[in-house]
């Protein structure tokens, strides 16, 4: 008698059951579950097609469907019953199809491999993602933008080397988010239309010999075009690794914003004021307010480049065309998406309440001569060389600091012992008020430069 379980796919080929072990060792069940709304969509649109092609009967189709729809019900109510021994979330619900409509479950195969069906699944469940993604992307852009117009006149130390450099608006440093995060809406759009490409046809590796229609199909389910090459089609996961990319990179920015407001938050520079909702205390310092969700977003960029490499990794030996080794791009890619749309949500939800001391700001502008480089560029509009001007604003910045004054505080006679150039009209230029709104030009951080870059701001993120 055969040792053969006639519950696995490939029972007729093998003489002895699989270990218990390697059974579970090999199935992908558990976690590619998940894309069984895309499955049942894709094979859906299979169905339609292979009816059109003259592959199916009319009711082997309606069949289908009818079948797959009330799978579909089941899994939504939490009634579908999943088993390891189907392996995959693609032979979990083909068996289920079958039990339920009979030898027309077993039709729907004809014309593809679980080689396209799960790359097309990917393709489909990524499309989603990157919706529910671009609509937190919104969602953040749009609280950036609120905030930075409530603050386009607060003005705060703009930094280099973490050093006070020279004095722009919070409104304006808020406003180079907003442009961050416009670039990583650009790169997710531009990865849709290489994820928008559809396998499904591609079957094992080498297309069929069943008069297939794709062209109908990628229309059926959205797609712009069926892939070109069916070998490519089912061994690529470029479209995968971009996506991470694009996901690595905006979490370093949200990793790069949670910097900016732990250090904002802390007494040293007491900033910003962190809602409450979105900080936590000590166990055991009851002065505490820890900014916990910044500080978790920081930790988890580090988690979503790690899935990038990991993605890299997975496919950088690989020989044409699928292998086992691609089961394992699911979980690092659902995750992915997962820590993304949390954190962004995290971020939508918290920036709205984030609250400026616009006088702490004002003061730490002040200690830093931060208008030095004003300074200097006022003597070479009144015609000095910029190196003679940097070498005289230097020597008055030491007087500040032997004084312990700002370069607005020091006397006009102070002022013109190192330049007789300095007239009384430099206290225009040397006030923080006055530097900033210098600043007129186009990405400028004067006041209105500001509040109008925030304009077209709103326009670009309603327009998409």
């Amino acid at each position: 008698m055969s040792n053969v379980n006639s519950d696995k796919l490939s029972s007729a080929r093998f003489a002895q059951a699989t270990d218990a072990f390697v059974e579970v060792f090999t199935a992908s069940v558990d976690f590619d579950q998940r894309m069984a709304q895309q499955d049942i969509e894709g094979s859906i649109a299979h169905a339609r097609m292979l009816c059109s092609c003259g592959i199916l009967s009319e009711q082997e189709r309606d069949a289908i469907i009818d079948g797959l729809g009330q799978i579909a019900q089941e899994i939504i109510n939490g009634e579908f019953v999943w088993s390891i021994k189907q392996e995959d979330v693609h032979m979990n619900i083909e068996a289920r199809l079958t039990d339920l409509i009979g030898i027309a479950g077993k039709k729907l195969h004809t014309g593809r491999s679980r080689n396209d069906q799960v790359a097309t699944d990917i393709r489909l469940y990524l499309r989603s993602e990157i919706k529910q993604i671009l609509s937190q992307l919104t969602r953040l852009q749009t609280a950036i933008l609120d905030l930075a117009e409530r603050h386009a006149d607060t003005i705060m130390p703009g930094f280099t080397h973490l050093q006070v450099a020279q004095p722009i608006t919070f409104g304006h440093h808020l406003m180079a988010w907003f442009e961050m995060l416009s670039r990583d809406r650009e790169r997710l759009l531009d990865c849709h239309k290489r994820i928008n490409v559809m396998p499904l046809g591609a079957a094992a590796l080498a297309g069929t010999s069943y008069p297939i229609d794709r062209q109908m199909t990628a229309e059926l389910l959205g797609f712009s075009r069926p892939s070109a090459n069916s070998l490519d089609s089912v061994s690529d996961r470029d479209f995968a690794i971009e996506f991470a990319a694009a996901a690595s990179l905006i979490m370093m920015h949200l990793s790069r914003f949670s910097e900016e407001l732990i250090l904002w938050s802390s007494a040293q520079f007491d900033f910003i004021e962190m809602p409450d909702a979105f900080c936590t205390g000590s166990s055991i310092m009851p002065q505490k307010k820890n900014p916990d969700v910044p500080e978790l977003v920081r930790g988890k960029s580090g988690r979503v480049t790690g899935h990038l490499v990991s993605l890299l990794m997975l496919m950088k030996s690989q020989p044409l065309a699928y292998n086992k080794d691609n089961q394992e791009d699911k979980e690092p890619l659902f995750d992915t998406a997962d820590t993304l749309i949390n954190c962004l949500r995290a971020y939508a939800d918290m920036v709205p309440h984030i609250e400026a001391k616009k006088a702490n700001m004002y003061n730490s502008a002040k200690r830093g001569f931060a208008t030095a480089t004003d300074l200097a560029d006022y003597l070479v509009r009144k015609g000095m060389a910029f190196r003679d001007a940097h070498e005289v604003v230097g020597m008055a910045v030491r007087l500040g600091l032997e004084s312990q004054r700002d370069l607005s505080e020091l006397s006009l006679p102070e002022l013109q012992h190192f330049s007789s150039l300095i007239a009384d009209d430099v206290f225009d230029y040397l006030t923080l008020e006055g530097s900033v709104a210098a600043r007129k030009h186009i990405g400028g951080t004067a006041p209105d430069t500001v509040r109008l870059a925030i304009r077209t701001a709103r326009q670009s993120i309603s327009s998409v």
